[in-house]
């Protein structure tokens, strides 16, 4: 409630908001004046107060939502300027060039402006031509912006995504003033040889919920620095070629038509596909029916899992009551549909970062050769950044308006990638094996690890996996280097099997305005800290000289075909095997009706490895939380 008098012409309400996630409407006198923001960002936003919305006396302002989901806010620092809008945000203008340091060509990029508290900043633009806008952040497609914002204390910073440093300026700026700034950035991350993919990319237009126009989405790519954009709007299939032409940036990255296949039983990104082509049948009711749906798209095309462990139409893909994760179980008896999964989506955090690596290396354990995705999800210009999680492919990288489609593809499909949440991992086994291929065996394998990231990026540790079992870490001091943060390698013994190599290297991931990490879309806890991430794809070891790689699942296959069902038989085999290949056992046994916790079992444990029984006792926590018997 607060005092005022009839406003015979506009005015504006000025707040500052923060965590909001809900549909939240703003009323004065009963009267809609606007909705906050949907973006969990701390932000000041600006309402129009049409007039004679305002009645002399008592007012009464309302912020409510209609929402069923629980929505906890903070809103506050209101304040009523008795301007209109438009005169309250052209108080100071801002005239901004973004360049590249180095040649001084003009880039593409986004622009973050932050108050005096650090709070995102509502600004605004004469011309909105090239230009995406929203609280706090400034897109350019032709790498020039002219804003206004009202006078004040403000810091501004220029960047163009993950591979460039970031510039800044401390802005004080006065009723009627104007300054001209122009910012230099360097590409500050060595990719040569790779390119940049966002998998999982919409709209607001074709989508139905975010705020991206087609012409915000090219902008805010270009913007960001991705190079092989896939457009995946729900159940659509979206050109976004003749829109890149038209705004003048398509000659920064190649885009790729797909479909976010979104059906009851899950989401899934399929692409290429053709825009004049019939979309995929999405009313599938099992995962069975999702891989005739998608038939003829399996034949050289990409098939991505998303968020495996988010809840969609009361359905979750991993779920634990029906999912092993360890040994990538589906309990349901479904034939898995999909060549590729996320491990990073931006968009759709988890609360444990670590999550679907786990559930990833489970399913690589179990014999699914599933390339990792890092995606963003965006369906907004800001609210999820586009290209914040991204795969880099192993190809050729020289125009990134003229990328070979198909060998990318290809090389995805192989998993020659990297994926990247605010750091890069590289991987080199051998001097000559990276990720996707196959390293023969030889006396000894060293396994050279780089960390790279952009100066404004920092590493905290690096660790290496063998079969998802963590088998060497090490802690990274010059986490603030631009390029290349750290540089090692180890060797390790040669295995008794087959196994994968991964390299992942996490970094802290707060107090970046300009590069904001969302939080868990769903979370499993209140306590979250954001994280960066860079992940190597999967290198295999041929220990057993066949020529081909092979699984955990594999070798648990053998072992208990030889054994006959002797559990002390499968104990005594599973002595010179990992802890990946004892779970594969025991899923095995489980699938085969075995109780885990019979007595037979607990009484042929007692003599086993300790890798053995960290095995079965893994798989054995998970199947007690199954809802099928």
């Amino acid at each position: 409630r607060f005092p005022a008098g009839i406003n015979v012409t506009d005015q504006t309400l000025c707040l500052r908001q923060y965590d909001v996630k809900q549909d939240w409407t703003l009323l004065i006198n009963d009267r809609v004046i606007g909705t906050l923001v949907g973006d969990e960002k701390d932000m000041i936003t600006y309402f129009d107060v049409p007039s004679r919305t305002l009645r002399d006396g008592g007012n009464v302002l309302q912020i409510k939502s209609d929402a069923v989901a629980p929505d906890d806010i903070s809103v506050g620092l209101i304040v009523l300027d008795d301007r209109p809008m438009k005169d309250v945000l052209s108080e100071s203008g801002v005239d901004i060039t973004i360049t590249d340091s180095n040649s001084g060509v003009v880039l593409p990029g986004r622009i973050t402006i932050i108050n005096h508290d650090g709070i995102l900043q509502t600004v605004t633009s004469p011309s909105m031509e090239k230009l995406a806008v929203r609280p706090g952040y400034v897109y350019t497609g032709s790498g020039y912006a002219s804003i206004t914002l009202p006078a004040g204390t403000y810091t501004i910073y220029a960047g163009r995504g993950f591979e460039y440093g970031i510039d800044s300026l401390r802005l004080e700026i006065k009723p009627g003033e104007r300054v001209q700034k122009t910012f230099r950035i360097k590409r500050e991350v060595p990719t040569e040889g790779w390119i940049s993919c966002d998998t999982h990319i919409h709209t607001f237009t074709y989508s139905g919920h975010g705020d991206a126009t087609p012409e915000d989405r090219v902008i805010t790519i270009a913007g960001e620095g991705i190079e092989l954009p896939i457009i995946t709007d729900h159940n659509i299939y979206v050109d976004l070629n003749p829109t890149a032409k038209r705004m003048q940036v398509d000659s920064y990255f190649t885009p790729v038509t797909g479909d976010e296949l979104t059906t009851k039983v899950g989401h899934f990104n399929v692409f290429p596909t053709r825009p004049e082509s019939p979309v995929i049948d999405h009313q599938s009711d099992d995962w069975n029916s999702v891989s005739t749906a998608i038939g003829a798209a399996e034949n050289g095309g990409v098939i991505i899992l998303n968020h495996a462990r988010d809840i969609h139409n009361g359905f979750r893909p991993f779920d634990p009551g029906y999912h092993l994760s360890t040994a990538g179980v589906g309990a349901r008896g479904w034939k898995f549909p999909a060549n590729a999964m996320e491990v990073i989506n931006s968009g759709s955090q988890q609360t444990d970062i670590m999550t679907l690596y786990r559930d990833w290396f489970g399913m690589l354990n179990r014999g699914y050769f599933l390339t990792p995705v890092g995606s963003s999800d965006s369906h907004d210009v800001s609210r999820y950044t586009v290209g914040q999680g991204r795969t880099y492919i192993q190809t050729k990288d020289g125009d990134p308006s003229s990328i070979d489609i198909g060998i990318a593809i290809r090389n995805f499909r192989e998993g020659k990638v990297m994926v990247s949440l605010g750091l890069l991992t590289k991987v080199t086994v051998n001097d000559s094996y990276g990720p996707g291929e196959l390293v023969p065996a030889s006396d000894h394998v060293n396994v050279a690890i780089e960390v790279c990231g952009p100066s404004w990026a920092r590493a905290g540790r690096v660790a290496l996996y063998a079969n998802g079992i963590m088998i060497r870490e090490e802690g990274i001091e010059a986490a603030t280097a631009a390029g290349v943060k750290w540089k090692g390698s180890w060797e390790i013994p040669l295995p008794a099997h087959d196994i994968f190599l991964v390299a992942i290297a996490e970094g802290p991931g707060g107090g970046m305005p300009y590069w904001p990490i969302a939080k868990p879309y769903q979370p499993a806890s209140p306590d979250w800290v954001p994280r960066l991430m860079g992940s190597t794809g999967a290198v295999w070891i041929d220990a057993d000289k066949n020529g081909k790689a092979n699984s955990a699942y594999d070798y648990a296959t053998e072992i208990v075909s030889v054994s006959k069902g002797d559990i002390h038989e499968i104990v005594r085999r599973l002595a010179s095997s990992d802890e990946a290949v004892a779970a594969q056992v025991a899923g095995i046994l489980w699938e085969n009706g075995a109780s885990l916790t019979s007595p037979q079992i607990v009484e042929a444990l007692k003599r086993a490895t300790p890798a053995t029984k960290s095995g079965f006792d893994a798989l054995i926590g998970e199947a007690r939380r199954l809802h099928v018997e």
